[in-house]
């Protein structure tokens, strides 16, 4: 038999490859999938939901949050495919801490000066770091099981960036029941929370992604 001859009938018996874009996106909708079951099973959302809806600062967290989740996980998709550039997902996860520090000058014109350090503190910050992690973790296991499927070149950054997506998630869940909603609240915890679970990502990452 010809070596074309054999190469061609072994692809034949292959069978189709899934893209890893269409991996990573079910680990990503299986990621909400579970943070939303432990978030709704367990947590749920703060008792003035309705009523929170109507306030922007409110409705900021989400954006922050999902602005955190959607460009590391483009960075993830990035990282994950030997050749392709880096610089522009690198410049693209600036968006979330820029968006974060714009609200947060807003806020610092508009509040007395007296607020800015309650504000800061809130009341629910042990529940911050808790919760978010906590809601991380399955969407972490997702993404890492994802990942596994690709070819990261660093494994120990592409776990940290899976860490990222999912706190990203996490922290959109919680942001629904958590009653601060001030941005200094939200820059002085969320990110101590969000590092929990990137450096968890990063140590799992490190030894799970090798190839």
């Amino acid at each position: 038999m010809k070596t074309d001859d054999l190469i061609a009938m072994l692809a034949k018996d292959a069978g189709p490859i899934r893209p890893f874009r269409s991996v990573l996106a079910l680990s990503f909708g299986a990621a909400v999938v579970a943070a939303a079951i432990l978030f709704f099973a367990a947590i749920g959302v703060r008792p003035d939901f309705q009523e929170a809806l109507q306030s922007g600062r409110f409705l900021f967290k989400f954006v922050v949050t999902a602005a955190l989740a959607s460009t590391a996980l483009w960075s993830v998709f990035r990282l994950s495919r030997p050749g392709l550039a880096r610089s522009y997902p690198g410049l693209l996860m600036m968006l979330a801490p820029a968006l974060l520090l714009g609200a947060v000058a807003v806020e610092l014109t508009r509040l007395p000066e007296e607020q800015w350090l309650p504000s800061l503190i809130g009341e629910n910050a042990m529940f911050c770091l808790t919760l978010i992690p906590l809601l991380s973790a399955g969407p972490l296991a997702c993404i890492l099981a994802g990942l596994r499927q690709g070819a990261p070149s660093d494994p120990g950054l592409a776990g940290a960036l899976a860490g990222l997506v999912a706190s990203g998630i996490g922290a959109s869940f919680y942001a629904a029941n958590c009653t601060d909603d001030s941005p200094l609240f939200v820059l002085a915890w969320y990110p101590i929370a969000a590092s929990i679970v990137t450096g968890a990502g990063f140590l799992i990452g490190r030894r799970l992604l090798r190839w």
